[in-house]
């Protein structure tokens, strides 16, 4: 019986682990998990999400306290139009996150940044020109295009001196979504390095509607795959999204697919940025605790625990300090939702908006739990403790476990292990 470890993805004369590590934000897919990934000969990312607020986290820079008091006025006003990034100081978090990391990466494997396009930041297309622009300066492997169409994106890095040599991929969920993609960027004469296909069991933000349900991931590959035979394409193809073990990884790479990617089992990892406690909260949750909601303002479902904080919480909209989701006219789908509440109940001293969420703050304070699908099988890979908590994983054992597991079986850790971590 084959095991991952038994496949390799190329990259031209590089080979790697067919293991890449989904890119998730704000921070939980730290430069230390991307790392791991790098030295075990897979891939990594890290995702430049909110880049700003991790770099104040992570290296103790000020650029969200500076942009508050700079719009500190502005924060009872519903119109946030002026409410904008220091495109230098974009650059600058972005280019230090990237350096930091790439200057720690040991190993064979590679960092790639992943790049949500529904971050629009006020100016959509300026602060993603400086986003990819600042990765590629600083010397990132590759950068996945992900969290919307990117028809423009590639364009906006065409004129860039590692525009053909760093890695180039596109997240997509459909083979339409795909053609979409190649058409616009035909001109550029440049194809993508890889093409991530996410299905509807993925964690956070999905590509699909409220019938994801109706879709399957294998099947979606399977139509990519042919319409890349039919064009005479030979782009690798990585599917993602409820790939729990190695055998679910071998049926994919047996079927062609040159790689998988995975997430949900790295959000129980000692390199995740995920709080401890919050950790805890996954192993503990249930299939009924699992849902794909709407309350995501960048307009697409998003699946998380339906214990998580950020649900119904009406906070202040932070588009001062935060501001990450605002459209290209300073307009935000929470702050309508919120406004509309407050107007509802003028004298209250707490509202409540359950149909949209402020992404942002939430995000920032790790207390909107996205997750994927089999988040509730998590609690298989581990031991539980005495007290009732569960033992954190490394990322080399979770890695390790996909690359040589067989029959669907899952490694837990050791218990000279377990008995070290109590």
């Amino acid at each position: 019986m084959k095991r991952v470890d038994d496949f390799r993805l190329r990259f031209g004369k590089k080979e790697l682990v067919p293991i890449m590590i989904g890119g998730m934000g704000v921070d939980i897919s730290t430069a230390d998990l991307a790392l791991e990934a790098a030295r075990l000969g897979g891939i990594g990312h890290i995702s430049d999400a909110m880049i700003n607020t991790v770099t104040d986290r992570r290296y103790k820079t000020k650029q969200v306290k500076e942009k508050l008091q700079q719009y500190k006025h502005n924060v009872t006003n519903s119109d946030k139009s002026e409410v904008q990034f220091d495109l230098g100081r974009l650059e600058e978090a972005t280019k230090l996150h990237v350096n930091k990391t790439m200057e720690a990466k040991h190993g064979d494997g590679l960092v790639f940044i992943n790049c949500m396009e529904k971050l629009t930041m006020n100016a959509p297309k300026e602060t993603l020109r400086v986003r990819l622009t600042a990765a590629l300066d600083a010397g990132i492997d590759g950068i996945t295009l992900a969290a919307g169409l990117h028809l423009g994106s590639m364009g906006l890095i065409e004129d860039h001196p590692r525009f053909r040599d760093a890695k180039l991929g596109i997240i997509v969920s459909s083979v339409r979504a795909l053609q979409l993609f190649l058409r616009k960027n035909a001109k550029l004469n440049r194809l993508p390095d890889y093409v991530v296909v996410e299905g509807p069991l993925a964690g956070g933000h999905l590509g699909f509607g409220m019938d994801w349900a109706q879709y399957d991931l294998a099947t979606i590959v399977a139509e990519i795959r042919q319409f890349m035979l039919d064009e005479q394409l030979e782009i690798p193809i990585i599917p993602a999204g409820g790939i729990f073990t190695g055998t679910d990884a071998v049926s994919f790479l047996e079927a062609g697919a040159a790689a998988v990617q995975v997430a949900t089992r790295f959000t129980v990892s000692s390199e995740c940025g995920l709080p401890a406690s919050v950790q805890q909260e996954y192993f503990k949750s249930s299939e009924d605790n699992i849902e794909v909601n709407q309350i995501s303002p960048t307009g697409y479902p998003m699946r998380m625990l339906k214990n998580s904080p950020s649900i119904g919480a009406g906070i202040r909209p932070n588009c001062e300090a935060y501001g990450y989701l605002l459209d290209a006219k300073g307009s935000c789908s929470y702050i309508e939702a919120y406004n509309r509440e407050v107007a509802i109940a003028p004298d209250a001293r707490r509202i409540k908006v359950m149909d949209k969420t402020c992404l942002c703050t939430h995000m920032r304070n790790f207390d909107c739990w996205t997750c994927g699908h089999y988040t509730y099988r998590l609690k298989d890979t581990s031991h539980k403790h005495e007290d009732g908590n569960y033992q954190i994983l490394s990322a080399e054992h979770i890695f390790h476990d996909y690359q040589y597991s067989t029959d669907n079986k899952i490694a837990l850790p050791t218990r000279v292990a377990l008995e070290l971590a109590k």
